[in-house]
């Protein structure tokens, strides 16, 4: 008899656990809905206020009330913090109205005399949410399906996991956030491959991932995005606006020769103060919100800031015009994300048929109508005058803007099928997402190695079978990185670890590294000693070490540097082939040195000569290190020809190009010179071999 754990039958809920507010799903009788509170809100606000230092945390809408009365002791946008530390951190990241501590290590939030995690905020909101969803159900609920942004990093992921581990819930799935909007808008219905583009900006993060429906499976063809980037930063520029507008108009009210009243030096002092006062800043911050979310629909909204100071009171109008005017380059910024995640997919706008959107900002008219214009989203054609003949001109001329979802609730809802996907609910559709970067090892000179390339569908395995660089090495440094770059230094550390083997001379040992990125998009590194089968598996977490912001970055600067890091490749693995070269040159000078003519020998010293010269016209030298052991299918076993294996790495920094032409030619002189030398060894092989059969005498 096999006794069933009453926690593996439990509902999984659906979550997404967002920057500004999150939302808890579920899929009743087949239908996936939000689940609302007991006051019947479905957001939540990711908004947690601490009270006292052993008091219980307040969570969503209360603590979003008390923000603007206690705005040190209530955190708010702590997503933007998950998995990273302080120094990843741009200096207005950090002008929240909470504490937050940064440096090297990990940012925590201090709070009455405790130093909190972005985890154990984040936790305190799914608490929340777990309620809510068994106040519901009636029953507990303890586990669950988590989104995260696509650019979300591996430290983020697992950062995120351990939140839900934190607030009780088992995590069966880290998904996608765009990934998961796609099934809430019933994409699984196209026809078959069907592409769509899932626009997602929501409070901080912006993601734009496209997908293609291969028989009911939803493969994610590309990803890029910005981790820094949401409604939050547009809150931001109209809060400053609003601060320089109050301070303008009492520049220009006063009369010139006037003296300045007390009311008007207050409130100048008070503009002065205002980005270091909290509590005005969160006051401005709230009216800024709530102004944003109404011209959404109309085309002007007041803001009312009563007594800023006990004798004076502030209100304007903002009208929709002001809004898209302080705010369009902010949407703007989206651009290069969806060409290159386009370009990524190798498709163009007009090959997709639709583009959805998720994320509250999308709701915001010019953000509907700058995708719209991105992606040349079609409109039925109205052509005034004259007759009109058939049906053509009732055909869009682009992708449909899908907005028939909500955006607030799109991926709460799609995590929600997912967790009815995994619980056997649903079976005609499943997910497969991808890696935002390529990842790899360094080996030796210097150089990155990819093992698992740039948009790979998760989840995967890769490998690759490595060797030593150096006589009686007894250890291997796996170096695992991630990025697009030739050279490992310019690509991110992600971690390192050792794996130890027997000594022996250099290119003898053989170690098998694997990579392995689990359907969370968490990886984990393996490497094997295959005369031993010792191995070591190393769930790689260093990835907090990454700065996010960067992401865009990194690829743009693999395109802007593809002809110069190409360069120092090759100039890099010339070097390799010169150094084996003269090193097997020299010792069969060595070997045979009786059976050589001195003009032989002076014409090939001669030709050695000439690659050191071609090697001495290097910027800079690189480190000792591993190199990669060239092994036949024959050499190599099943297991490792189908398993990702990472590098060991001891190379130091990556070497600049020098003069490659003169170096391949001068190479290819000495294997030419050098031919007689080598037929002179090979006799010299067979000869012993023969000997010591007895054949020769």
């Amino acid at each position: 008899m096999v006794q069933i754990s009453v926690a593996n039958m439990s509902k999984i809920v659906g979550i997404d656990l967002g920057t500004t507010n999150s939302l808890v799903a579920t899929v009743d009788s087949g239908i996936p809905l939000v689940i609302a509170d007991v006051n019947g809100q479905r957001l939540t606000p990711s908004v947690v206020h601490f009270p006292t230092a052993n008091g219980q945390p307040v969570v969503g809408h209360e603590a979003n009330r008390v923000r603007a009365i206690k705005p040190s002791e209530t955190v708010y946008s702590v997503k933007r913090f998950i998995g990273r530390r302080g120094a990843e951190h741009f200096a207005e990241e950090m002008l929240v109205t909470y504490p937050v501590k940064g440096g090297t290590g990990a940012v925590t939030i201090p709070m009455h005399g405790r130093d909190f995690t972005p985890e154990e905020i984040s936790a305190e909101v799914l608490k929340k949410l777990k309620r809510d969803a068994e106040d519901y159900l009636g029953e507990p609920v303890t586990r669950a399906v988590i989104t995260v942004p696509a650019y979300f990093n591996d430290a983020q992921r697992n950062a995120t996991k351990r939140a839900g581990e934190l607030a009780g819930f088992t995590v069966e799935r880290i998904i996608n956030e765009p990934t998961a909007a796609a099934l809430a808008y019933g994409l699984d219905k196209l026809k078959e491959k069907s592409k769509i583009a899932v626009y997602d900006l929501g409070g901080g993060t912006f993601d734009l991932s496209v997908l293609e429906l291969n028989s009911g499976v939803f493969q994610v063809l590309a990803t890029n995005g910005n981790t820094r980037l949401g409604g939050d930063d547009l809150d931001k520029r109209v809060v400053e606006f609003l601060i320089e507008k109050i301070e303008a108009g009492f520049s220009h009210a006063k009369t010139p020769g006037r003296q300045e009243s007390k009311s008007e030096s207050g409130v100048l002092r008070l503009c002065a103060l205002a980005r270091d006062d909290l509590v005005l800043l969160s006051r401005i911050r709230e009216a800024v919100e709530q102004a944003k979310i109404k011209l959404s629909t109309e085309t002007e909204a007041e803001i009312a800031l009563p007594f800023l100071t006990p004798d004076f009171s502030f209100s304007c109008k903002l009208t929709r015009a002001e809004l898209e005017e302080l705010t369009r380059d902010i949407i703007t910024r989206t651009r290069p994300h969806c060409l290159r995640a386009l370009a990524d997919a190798k498709i163009e706008p007009k090959d997709l048929d639709q583009v959805i959107l998720a994320g509250g900002q999308t709701r915001m008219p010019l953000v509907r109508k700058f995708v719209g214009e991105l992606f040349g989203c079609g409109e039925f054609e109205e052509t005034r005058g004259g007759i009109r003949l058939g049906t053509d001109f009732h055909k869009p001329k682009g992708p449909q803007l899908n907005t028939s979802q909500n955006p607030d609730e799109a991926v709460a809802l799609g995590a929600a099928i997912q967790a009815e996907i995994l619980s056997g609910g649903f079976k005609n559709v499943l997910l497969l997402d991808v890696t935002p970067l390529s990842l790899g090892v360094e080996t030796f000179g210097g150089l990155m190695n990819v093992l698992i390339p740039r948009n790979s569908t998760i989840p995967v395995k890769a490998g690759e079978m490595f060797t030593t660089a150096v006589d009686k090495q007894r250890s291997m440094l796996i170096h695992v990185l991630q990025g697009e770059r030739e050279r490992a230094k310019d690509n991110w550390s992600l971690g390192k670890f050792t794996i130890e083997f027997e000594s022996a001379p250099r290119g003898v040992p053989r170690v098998g590294v694997q990579f392995e990125i689990d359907a969370n998009g968490i990886l984990h590194a393996l490497a094997r000693d295959t005369k031993t089968g010792r191995e070591k598996i190393v769930e790689v977490k260093s990835a907090v070490d990454v700065d996010d912001a960067a992401v865009q970055q990194m690829v743009e600067e693999s395109v802007e540097h593809a002809f110069t890091d190409l360069a120092a490749r090759r100039w890099i693995e010339a070097k390799l082939r010169a150094d084996e070269t003269l090193a097997a040159t020299r010792k069969a000078l060595a070997d045979c040195a009786d059976e050589i003519e001195p003009d032989y020998r002076t014409k090939i010293e001669t030709a050695a000569c000439e690659v050191e010269s071609a090697l001495a016209t290097e910027n800079s030298e690189a480190g000792a290190g591993l190199r990669r052991a060239e092994v036949s299918a024959a050499e190599t076993t099943p297991e490792c020809q189908h398993k990702e294996i990472a590098p060991p790495v001891l190379a130091a920094s990556a070497t600049q190009s020098g003069d490659l032409k003169r170096l391949q030619a001068a190479i290819a002189a000495l294997d030419e010179i050098t031919k007689p030398l080598a037929d002179l060894l090979m006799d010299k092989a067979m000869e012993a071999m023969l000997r010591k059969r007895g054949m020769i005498q």
